[in-house]
């Protein structure tokens, strides 16, 4: 019998909806690399947590 794993998609998305959040807020301070840098570190954590529930 084949099992699956669920890929934690409400972690992900929490995780990624915040980066946006603090992005956008680090933007309106005119904070622009440090706005790209939350936003980059996000899409690497989101993707780790997606490799490592495969």
């Amino acid at each position: 019998m084949e099992v699956f794993r669920l890929i934690p998609y409400q972690k992900m998305y929490a995780r990624l909806f915040n980066a946006i959040t603090d992005a956008l807020n680090l933007l309106e301070d005119g904070d622009l690399p440090k706005a790209k840098a939350v936003l980059k570190q996000a899409q690497q954590a989101t993707e780790e947590l997606y490799i490592s529930e495969q």
